[in-house]
């Protein structure tokens, strides 16, 4: 049965890193650690009153009634996922992207523009990242609406012309955002990240929430190592969280005290503890430079 158009918010939210637990854990384990993901995502999307129209593998695809409410999901789905502990060393991180328009409704499905659009908008996020159109944010409410920033015009399939897209700011340093998205948000702990390379030393904060790294002589932290990239890579702050994120062309490797070596290929992880991290090798090579991380408090 096809129904007329109507206009809702259809939002995609694509879990990243499940690639890496399949890898590590095999199909068994992996797939409950994506079903509980999952899982997570579904009741933070009920809970700004969307339907979900369907998963597949290791994505979900929800209607909303409002661009408001579609934005409130977006931000409960990355505070729910974020919280998760990493499984194996593995951090599982969402990628979403939302659109309000017309679509077509047949035995439960979604169909049209509005869907490409949002299905785009996904796949052009990053892990972490909301991102939206102007024309959805132009529909929220001042107060989101004001928690947006544009990002560029980019062309969608389908369509002719470009459209231009905003990231909606959910919690990278914006806590007052994210406390919104959930009705019983956990309180935000007051940690430091100290990092340190060779006589190079800088603590992350409220008043510091990022650091670049790489052989760029403008990097917080720089380094001499040929095989890290001039900008290796970052980490940043997420609530009380400290994430480190490569951006390499050799990888970053990440050694958590006592724990097995990760190894990061243009994803990320949370850091925690204590540990080391490399640029392009492992850190257990000798005679290398590594950058020495704790989190304090």
């Amino acid at each position: 049965m096809t129904t007329e158009p109507g206009s809702v918010s259809v939002l995609f939210a694509d879990i990243c890193g499940s690639s890496r637990l399949y890898e590590k854990l095999g199909d068994t384990e992996a797939l409950r650690a994506v079903e509980r993901c999952l899982h997570r995502m579904e009741r933070a999307a009920e809970a700004a009153k969307g339907r979900i129209v369907k998963t597949v593998g290791d994505e979900m695809m929800a209607a909303f009634e409002s661009a408001d409410a579609a934005a409130q999901a977006a931000g409960e789905i990355q505070l729910r996922v974020d919280a998760l502990p990493p499984v194996s060393g593995v951090s599982l991180a969402i990628r979403i992207g939302f659109h309000h328009g017309e679509v077509v409704e047949e035995n439960g499905d979604v169909f049209g523009d509005t869907v490409n659009v949002a299905s785009r908008l996904a796949g052009l996020a990053k892990a972490g990242q909301v991102l939206t159109t102007a024309e959805t944010a132009a529909l929220m409410s001042d107060e989101l609406r004001d928690r947006t920033r544009a990002i560029d015009a980019l062309a969608v399939k389908g369509r002719d012309d470009a459209i231009d897209v905003v990231e909606v700011l959910w919690g990278r340093g914006d806590e007052d955002l994210t406390m919104r998205f959930s009705a019983t948000p956990p309180a935000v702990r007051d940690t430091r990240l100290r990092l340190r390379l060779g006589d190079q030393e800088v603590w992350l904060g409220a008043s510091k929430p990022s650091a670049i790294f790489g052989r760029d002589p403008y990097a917080d932290l720089v380094t001499y190592d040929s095989r890290a990239s001039r900008g290796h890579g970052r980490v940043e702050r997420r609530r009380d969280k400290y994430v480190v994120i490569d951006q390499s062309t050799n990888g970053t490797y990440v050694k958590f005290h006592g724990e097995p070596e990760v190894v990061l290929r243009h994803e990320e992880i949370i850091l925690r503890g204590r540990g080391q991290i490399a640029f392009g090798h492992s850190t257990e090579e000798q005679g290398e430079e590594l950058v020495e991380f704790e989190i304090v408090g």
